[in-house]
């Protein structure tokens, strides 16, 4: 895997992709063993997070991009956790922005109680769209950047990326210098981060428990 692809695996997880479970694999033919990912295990606590702040939210849409590597892992662990908690799944894709309109209708058909966005680097580049449609449908939803609710998003349990691209930095400063991304450990993220949107929550009607407000790391005003 020459410098260029090898950084670009690294641009991929800090945008939420995983290539972790495929690591063994590629290390055994040389290729990129290094991933930044929190992986997709996240998806399955973003969910118990949302079922948490709306305990009757009994189907729960899931707004996936088909596109992105990590999006069968994605969907197998929140399947199980949605098991676990009773919760029913109405999975909705989106390629692109173009699609944004057609999921959200779907979702109304449905009558999705709350909606979950995955981390696709798509859904993070429009996410002041998706927040809007959010908004517009009175959809409670749990996003995976903090820069989504920072963009009138309800909530994000995500990576904390400040302490993340610390750590990135250090991979990509061995590859400039010719290590080999086969060589470098599979590293996941440590450090998380719950970031609630009140102004949103009111929009929606939504009252946010005090016990889900208490662990928020950050609450917007």
């Amino acid at each position: 895997m020459n410098r260029r692809n090898a950084l670009f695996a690294l641009l991929l997880g800090l945008l939420g992709f995983s290539v972790a479970p495929r690591a063994a694999e590629a290390q055994q033919a040389g290729k990129v063993g290094t991933t930044f990912t929190a992986g997709p295990e996240i998806f399955g606590k973003q969910l118990q997070i949302l079922k948490e702040t709306f305990p009757g939210a009994s189907r729960v849409a899931i707004l996936s991009n088909p596109a992105d590597p990590s999006f069968a892992l994605q969907a197998r662990e929140v399947e199980a956790t949605a098991r676990s908690l009773r919760i029913r799944l109405q999975h909705v894709e989106a390629r692109g922005p173009e699609e944004f309109e057609s999921a959200f209708a779907a979702m109304a058909r449905e009558r999705a109680d709350a909606l979950l966005v995955t981390g696709s680097s798509t859904f993070l580049a429009h996410r002041a769209r998706l927040a809007q449609l959010a908004t517009k449908g009175r959809l409670p939803t749990m996003f995976s950047f903090r820069e989504s609710v920072e963009a009138g998003g309800l909530m994000a349990y995500a990576v904390n990326m400040a302490a993340f691209v610390g750590r990135a930095a250090v991979y990509v400063d061995k590859i400039l210098k010719g290590a080999k991304p086969a060589d470098l450990p599979v590293e996941q993220p440590t450090k998380f981060e719950l970031v609630i949107n009140l102004k949103t929550a009111k929009a929606l009607g939504a009252s946010i428990p005090p016990s889900v407000l208490a662990r928020a790391d950050e609450v917007i005003q």
